[in-house]
């Protein structure tokens, strides 16, 4: 019996499901990168640091997606509108 393995995109599911292994994959990757650069050195605001690095691509990635609509943006993320627009402040990305 020949089993081809299967690639993502064969449905639906297995789609998002290799979106989101890789989106962790590159999270987890970079962070080992950042750790070994640090060679041994302390670290702080580590959750600040790496939410300043994410939440502008993110941000910018799903209003284009959105088409600039702020509450369809705001849905997607699952963040209320309000909350949406000071991110978008925050990064100066309005």
């Amino acid at each position: 019996m020949n089993s081809a393995p299967q690639t993502p995109g064969d449905s639906e599911e297995d789609r998002i499901n290799y979106q989101r292994q890789s989106l962790k994959q590159s999270v987890t990757e970079a962070m080992q990168r950042y750790f070994s650069d640090l060679d041994g050195q302390a670290t702080h605001d580590l959750y600040d640091i790496v939410m300043a690095e994410v939440e502008p691509p993110l941000l910018k990635a799903v209003m284009a997606y959105t088409r600039q609509n702020q509450s369809r943006a705001a849905e997607t993320l699952g963040l209320n509108r309000g909350t949406l627009r000071k991110k978008l402040k925050q990064y100066d990305l309005l």
